[in-house]
């Protein structure tokens, strides 16, 4: 599990209203569901809350690296979609139709736009998730989790990503009140003269107010220049690293102060810390992995280096632990600024997320393991165990004080 996908969780609390949902939350950390898994499906800890995106995730790095998923894995997440175009996070029965209890996200569906887009031959499925994401975009131009939740920067950003994705123009992609997406990111984004300026906020609070967050300055960055979860080196912006917003601030512009405040946030340039209750002294390996990729798409490079380098060497456990997203991220970050994922930090990270699932068709790296989709297709990493003691403090905290603050950070671990 990790930071985007444990705020969406939260979300999903929230909206759904479930009081029983922090005991099944910290069910979930054991090391298998209690139920049989599709043998399609990438990960073994439950996937009730990010089937979807760990899938999504773990294909569209498959993508990048030139490795061909194996052909039950892409349809199960393709056949996870509803007769609407939107994705809920798990559907245990695909069969059933989906109705009006389905809880279908925005989150789940953008990453599926994106995996599903990068992998083609998928062109009907993706036009109707794009005609969702449309259908439930919220008049600031934005998108919460849920359909009519407020609009936030991480939500906001992935159904960008999913745009640009399926060949939209995202600027063009406007609400009934004439606002786009990157109205709705530019307002989310903290001036220059404040406290965390240059970063963006998850939400604004009750009053309105804007407190800065590194997970969703990272979403905002990518979707303020109009990427996806994959990207490259980006342009360095024209006038300079610093945070500016004199005149009129463009989405481009908020992306580019969100890049300098990351960089700044980095701990001895190194890596960003949790903003987990209880856990603000442990490192944020997923939040770091996604500031490499948003500090690269924004053409600081050289800011990628160091916390490329420490992921490099430190976040082996954790991605272990975590699973195929994480894995994912990582592919991503090293993608993004240049490395090679099949020497990272000693690891192969193509072999350990392939490993993960259902082996791939092709992959560049067959020659070294011999495996392919007719051989140990149901293999899976005994290391995806859930979100780990973190995340579950920080269910409990929800439990006892409230969802509005851990959902404002926007908090710790992948995959919820």
């Amino acid at each position: 599990m990790n930071v985007r996908r444990s705020a969406a969780v939260l979300a999903a609390i929230a909206v759904i209203g479930t009081a029983t949902a922090p005991a099944a939350l910290a069910d979930d950390a054991s090391p298998s569901p209690s139920v049989a898994l599709p043998s399609g499906l990438y990960g073994t800890s439950d996937p009730t809350y990010d089937g979807v995106w760990r899938q999504s995730l773990a294909l569209l790095a498959q993508d990048t690296v030139g490795v061909k998923p194996a052909t039950k894995a892409v349809d199960w997440l393709a056949g996870q979609q509803c007769a609407d175009g939107g994705f809920a996070a798990y559907r245990a029965d695909a069969d059933k139709a989906c109705d009006a209890k389905t809880a279908v996200d925005s989150n789940s569906t953008a990453a599926a736009v994106q995996a599903l887009a990068a992998l083609g031959g998928h062109d009907k499925q993706v036009g109707k998730a794009v005609t969702w994401l449309k259908s439930v975009q919220n008049e600031d131009g934005g998108w919460g989790y849920a359909p009519g939740g407020a609009s936030d920067t991480n939500s906001t950003g992935v159904v960008v990503g999913a745009l640009a994705a399926a060949g939209e123009k995202p600027a063009d992609v406007k609400s009934k009140g004439g606002k786009s997406p990157y109205d709705a990111l530019v307002r989310l984004s903290i001036p220059c003269d404040e406290d965390g300026g240059g970063a963006f906020a998850y939400q604004p609070d009750k009053k309105g107010k804007l407190a800065a967050n590194a997970d969703a300055t990272a979403a905002g960055v990518l979707g303020g220049l109009g990427q996806g979860l994959v990207t490259t080196a980006g342009k360095a912006q024209e006038d300079g690293d610093g945070c500016g917003d004199s005149g009129t601030l463009t989405a481009g512009r908020a992306a580019g102060n969100g890049a300098t405040y990351l960089a700044e946030t980095l701990t001895d340039g190194s890596y960003l810390k949790s903003a987990l209750a209880g856990a603000e002294d442990q490192p944020d390996y997923a939040n770091t992995a996604d500031a490499v990729v948003a500090l690269a798409a924004a053409g600081r490079t050289t800011d990628t280096e160091k916390p490329l380098a420490w992921l490099a060497k430190n976040s082996a456990d954790w991605a272990a632990q975590s699973g195929p997203a994480a894995y994912a991220q990582l592919v991503f970050a090293a993608h993004a600024a240049g490395a090679d994922p099949r020497a990272f930090g000693g690891h192969d990270l193509v072999q350990q997320l392939n490993a993960t699932g259902p082996a791939p068709r092709a992959t560049d790296d067959t020659s070294k393991t011999g495996k392919t989709d007719n051989a140990a297709e149901d293999e899976k990493k005994d290391g995806d165990s859930g979100p780990g003691v973190w995340w579950i403090i920080g269910v409990g905290l929800v439990a006892g004080i409230g969802i509005g603050f851990l959902l404002s950070g926007r908090n710790k671990k992948q995959q919820l």
